[in-house]
C-alpha cells in the first residue's frame, strides 16, 4: 500500500506570478495537478519540469504562450508541487514516472502535443513522445538528455547526485538559486519550497538522481535505446534550445541536432547568461522561441 502526503492548499497561497487556477486529475489512485491555461482549441505546449522544481518553474513563460493563442499545459509530476507525493523514495522509479505521465496525457486525451522539457522533464518526456508518437506534433529540449547508462558522467552531476542521496539538509528553493544566473527573490525561493514543508515530502526530490540511467546494466537502458532508436527516424520538428551556462548540460544539444532528422534545418538556439533553470533566467525569451518554433510549423505569423 503506497503511502501519500498531500500539501495543504495554504503553503500555495499569495505565491509570486503564480494565479493560476489549480486542476486536478486522478492518476493511478494518486491526484496530479496541473496548470491549463488558454483557448481549449489552441495549440496543446505542454511543459515538463524537472528535479526538483514544479511547474512554478514556468510562471514567466505561460502568460505569453497563453497570449499567443496557445493552450498551455503545465503538470507537476507526482512527488512535486500540488501533486501528491509518495512519502517512500522505493515508491517512484524511471518507469513509474513515464507511467505516470503516460496516463495524465491520455486522461486528458492530449493530441498534436508541442513539448517542451528540460532536465527530469526531458528523461520523462522524451520517452513518453517516442512511445506514443501519434500524439506529438513537435518537440523543444532545453538543457536534457536521454541517458541509456553508455554515456560518461560529468563530475557535477556525481556530486550532484551524492548531495540529494545523502545529505540531512536539502534545501529545495536554494537549490534551484543554484541553477540559476540570476537572483530569486526571496519570495521566489519560499514558492519553491512551497510543496515541500518537511522531509517526508520530499522522497521524490530526493529519489531522481538516482534514478538518472549511468551504467550499462541500468534497468531503463533497453527502454532508453529503443526511444533513441524512434529519434533517429523522428522527422517531425526537433528544436534544441540549451542554454551557455549550465555546468552539466552544456553542449548536450549537439548530439540531437546531429542524430535526428527533424532536427535538420531548424533555428536551433543558445540561450545566453541563463544555467540549468533557463526558465527561471529567460523564460520570456525563452517562451518567444517557443511561439516562433509553434509558428513555423503552423504557417501561422509568429
Amino acid at each position: 500500500m503506497r503511502d501519500c502526503v498531500r500539501t495543504p492548499d495554504s503553503r500555495f497561497e499569495g505565491l509570486p506570478d503564480y494565479d493560476y487556477a489549480p486542476h486536478y486529475v486522478d492518476i493511478d489512485g494518486m491526484r496530479m495537478h496541473y496548470v491549463d491555461e488558454g483557448p481549449r482549441d489552441g495549440e496543446v505546449v505542454l511543459l515538463l519540469h524537472g528535479e526538483p522544481s514544479w511547474s512554478y518553474l514556468y510562471r514567466h513563460m505561460i502568460p505569453p504562450l497563453r497570449d499567443a493563442g496557445l493552450r498551455v499545459i503545465a503538470p507537476d509530476l507526482i512527488g512535486f508541487g500540488k501533486s501528491d507525493k509518495p512519502t517512500r523514495k522505493t515508491d517512484y522509479s524511471y518507469a513509474g514516472h513515464v507511467g505516470w505521465m503516460t496516463a495524465f496525457i491520455e486522461a486528458l486525451d492530449l493530441s498534436g502535443i508541442n513539448l517542451f522539457c528540460q532536465d527530469w522533464g526531458s528523461l520523462i518526456g522524451l520517452r513518453v513522445a517516442a512511445e506514443n508518437e501519434h500524439r506529438f506534433a513537435r518537440i523543444a529540449l532545453g538543457n536534457g538528455a536521454l541517458p541509456t547508462g553508455d554515456q560518461a558522467i560529468p563530475k557535477a552531476f556525481k556530486i550532484w547526485r551524492a548531495f540529494a542521496l545523502y545529505s540531512p539538509w536539502f534545501p529545495i528553493g536554494r537549490i534551484l538559486q543554484m541553477g540559476t544566473v540570476d537572483e530569486l527573490s526571496a519570495a521566489e525561493v519560499a514558492a519553491y519550497d512551497a510543496p515541500f514543508p518537511s522531509a517526508r515530502y520530499k522522497a521524490g526530490a530526493r529519489a531522481f538522481p538516482k534514478l538518472v540511467p549511468t551504467t550499462p546494466d541500468d534497468p531503463a537502458r533497453d527502454a532508453n535505446r529503443a526511444a533513441w532508436d524512434v529519434f533517429r527516424q523522428w522527422t517531425k520538428p526537433f528544436l534544441t534550445t540549451f542554454s551557455n551556462r549550465d555546468p552539466i548540460m552544456r553542449g548536450g544539444e549537439k548530439v540531437w541536432q546531429d542524430s535526428v532528422p527533424g532536427a535538420q534545418g531548424q533555428e536551433h538556439v543558445i540561450i545566453r547568461n541563463a544555467g540549468h533553470f533557463l526558465q527561471d533566467d529567460k523564460g520570456p525569451e525563452l517562451a518567444e522561441v517557443l511561439i516562433r518554433f509553434i509558428a513555423r510549423g503552423t504557417g501561422a505569423c509568429p
